[in-house]
């Protein structure tokens, strides 16, 4: 079924993450599991439109979401794209599939008075895990960090005294962050107790659990929406919305479209545009305000 060469592919040639590549594999067996029952075939590689549509409408009768289905519909039609560039296929069965219509929610950033209060309260421990905890809000709010590049950072990527750090990003690109005083601060005295922990495993990892081993993706979630749990009543609280705070403060302070573009190592300047709604009120707020003629 070539499913193995198509996962090679990803990674070596596509330069996906491993986390990436799991989610592409995982869309692939939902479908196979599918396929197999409903056809007593195993091989998905002459599947047409008219066998994958059922799959499509079976999801949806489960309730899965339209964004999700529409993910998994991307995996599958990023397969069977692999398929025709192989030559193992003539026709990509999904080449004129339409996406599920997905409403477009706006993501509410924290207030910086929430973010605040939430390093207040971490200031007041020195133990291990406060301190750590402490870092990894800093990191996300301080550099707009995806989830999975925190990581999979290292102790070689920090440079406490050229302020920055070295991120590896989607397909493997490189990008460099500033790093604010205050961070680096942290980083300071996170590497003090971190020496407390280790085990000597890898230790190469810059954020450990308390056990001395990496620390996980999961374990970063719980971290930040346990904390923000106490000092936000929003509805989403992870690391994504830390991300989505750092660049709606920042281009509520006025910074350029296309330097917070290169902050969030966006490819290009439309993910990055999704934030402007939130500056855009501020803006607006703001406007109302100041304007002379607002006031008669």
């Amino acid at each position: 079924m070539f499913i193995s060469e198509f996962i090679e592919y990803l990674l070596l040639e596509k330069k996906y993450s491993t986390h990436t590549v799991t989610a592409y594999k995982a869309d692939l067996l939902s479908f196979l599991d599918f396929y197999e029952k409903e056809y007593s075939v195993s091989d998905i590689v002459k599947a047409n439109y008219v066998q994958i549509r059922p799959w499509i409408v079976y999801l949806v009768d489960k309730g899965v979401s339209n964004r999700t289905i529409n993910r998994k519909v991307s995996s599958l039609k990023t397969y069977y794209k692999f398929l025709l560039k192989t030559e193992q296929i003539e026709k990509n069965p999904l080449a004129k599939h339409q996406a599920l219509k997905v409403s477009k929610k706006l993501q509410i950033p924290f207030s910086e008075e929430e973010v605040e209060s939430v390093l207040d309260a971490l200031t007041d421990h020195q133990d291990f895990e406060s301190i750590r905890d402490r870092l990894i809000v800093e990191l996300f709010y301080a550099t707009g960090i995806r989830r999975i590049e925190l990581v999979d950072l290292k102790i070689s990527d920090i440079d406490i005294e050229g302020k920055q750090i070295k991120v590896l990003g989607k397909r493997n690109k490189e990008r460099f962050l500033p790093l604010l005083a205050t961070v680096c601060d942290t980083l300071k005295r996170y590497l003090l107790v971190r020496s407390d922990v280790v085990n000597g495993g890898d230790t190469s990892f810059l954020l450990l659990t308390k056990k001395g081993v990496k620390i996980y993706e999961t374990l970063v979630y719980r971290i930040v929406n346990s904390y923000f749990s106490k000092a936000s009543s929003k509805v989403k609280k992870s690391p994504h919305i830390l991300r989505h705070s750092f660049a709606t403060h920042l281009l509520n302070e006025g910074a350029n479209l296309n330097a917070v573009k290169e902050l969030l190592g966006h490819s290009s300047l439309a993910a990055t545009q999704i934030y402007t709604h939130h500056s855009m009120a501020q803006l607006t707020k703001v406007y109302k305000q100041s304007h002379p003629r607002n006031k008669k």
